[in-house]
C-alpha cells in the first residue's frame, strides 16, 4: 500500500473511533441524566428518593408513556401525528358523554374506537393520499379540539365508580396505571425486537421508496401505525379522566404533542426517522416524569416550569441535530 493509501487508511480509522465514540457518549447521556437528576432531586428533597414517590412518578406518565410507545414507533417510521393531544380530549369527551347511555363497557369501545378512527383518517390522509404528515396533523389537532369543545363546552364530571377504580386502585402494590402502563411497554418492545413488522417500520424510515421496491406494504403499515397511535391514545385518554374523574376539553390533553416529541426526541429516535429502541423512550418519558415530579417536590412556580421544560425540548432538538450531523 503506497504512503496515501496508509494515511488515508488511519485517517479512515480515527474518524469510525471518533464516531464510535461519539455513539457511546450519546447512549451514555440518558441514564447519566436520570442518575444525576435523581441525586441532585434526592439531595434538594429528600422524599423523591421513597418508594411511594417513584410510584407516584410511574402514575403521572403512565398516559403520556401509553402514548409515546405508539408515537415513537411512529416516527421511526419517518411519520408523526401532532394531533395526539386534541385526540386525547375528543376521546376524554365521548367517553364521559358515554357512561350514562352506553354503561361502562359500551363507552370504552366506542372511546377506541373514535381514537382508532381519528388515527384511520390520519393515516390514509398521510400514507394512502400523500400529504404532509405535519400539515395533516396540525389540522386534525385544530378541528378534532374544536369538536370536543362543540360537544361538552363546559367539562364533564360524575364518571361511575366502576370505572374510577382504574385511577386508584393498586393491584399487587402497583397502581392499575402503572400495570397498564407496563403492558403497553412490553406490548412496543414485543413488536421491535421479536416480530416482523418490526424491522419493516424502521426500513420505512430509512427509505420508503426502497421499502416499496422490496415489497413492504407501505401503506397498509403507515395507516396501521397511525390507526395503533390513535387507539393507544384512547388508551392514555381513558387513563387520564379516571385519575382526575373528569373531561375537561379545552384543557385536557394540552401540550401532550410536545411532551410526546420531547420524550422521543431524548430517546434517541430522530426527527426523520430510520432507527429508535423502544426502551431508550421509556427513559426519555421517565427523565420527563422525574423533571415534573422533582420541580413540583422543590416548590418550583409553573412558569418556571414550563420553561425548563421547554430547555429540555430544545436540548433534545439539539441532540437529534447533532446526531444527524454526525451520522
Amino acid at each position: 500500500m503506497t504512503d496515501t493509501g496508509l494515511t488515508r487508511a488511519a485517517a479512515a480509522a480515527d474518524e469510525k473511533t471518533e464516531h464510535d465514540w461519539f455513539e457511546i457518549a450519546v447512549a451514555a447521556a440518558l441514564p447519566m441524566a436520570i442518575a444525576l437528576l435523581a441525586l441532585f432531586f434526592y439531595l434538594k428533597a429528600p422524599v423523591f428518593m421513597t418508594a411511594n414517590n417513584w410510584i407516584a412518578i410511574s402514575v403521572q406518565v403512565s398516559a403520556l408513556m401509553t402514548i409515546s410507545i405508539p408515537f415513537a414507533m411512529l416516527l421511526m417510521a419517518g411519520k408523526i401525528d401532532l394531533s395526539v393531544g386534541s385526540t386525547l380530549a375528543l376521546c376524554g369527551v365521548v367517553a364521559g358523554l358515554s357512561f350514562e347511555p352506553l354503561g361502562i363497557t359500551g363507552a370504552v369501545l366506542l372511546t377506541l374506537a373514535v381514537g382508532t378512527g381519528v388515527g384511520l383518517i390520519n393515516g390514509v390522509l398521510v400514507s394512502s393520499i400523500g400529504m404532509s404528515p405535519i400539515i395533516v396533523t396540525l389540522g386534525t389537532l385544530t378541528l378534532i379540539r374544536g369538536v370536543a369543545q362543540w360537544l361538552a363546552p363546559n367539562p364533564i364530571f360524575g364518571f361511575p365508580e366502576e370505572f374510577l377504580v382504574i385511577g386508584y386502585e393498586r393491584v399487587l402494590g402497583l397502581p392499575v396505571l402503572t400495570w397498564i402502563m407496563l403492558a403497553v411497554i412490553a406490548l412496543g418492545a414485543a413488536v421491535m425486537t421479536l416480530l416482523p413488522i418490526g424491522p419493516q417500520i424502521v426500513a420505512l424510515g430509512v427509505n420508503q421508496r426502497a421499502a416499496f421496491l422490496v415489497g413492504l406494504r407501505v401503506k397498509a403499515i403507515g395507516v396501521g401505525l397511525y390507526a395503533a397511535t390513535g387507539f393507544f391514545v384512547a388508551v392514555a385518554a381513558l387513563m387520564s379522566i379516571s385519575r382526575i374523574n373528569s373531561a375537561p376539553a379545552g384543557t385536557l390533553g394540552i401540550g401532550v404533542e410536545l411532551s410526546v416529541l420531547t420524550a422521543v426526541l431524548l430517546g434517541g429516535i430522530p426527527f426523520t426517522g430510520g432507527k429508535g429502541s423502544v426502551l431508550r423512550v421509556v427513559l426519555g418519558v421517565w427523565l420527563l416524569g422525574m423533571l415534573s415530579n422533582g420541580l413540583i417536590l422543590m416548590n418550583v412556580p409553573t412558569e418556571l416550569s414550563l420553561m425548563t421544560t421547554g430547555t429540555v425540548l430544545i436540548v433534545a432538538a439539539g441532540l437529534d441535530v447533532l446526531r444527524s450531523r454526525r451520522g
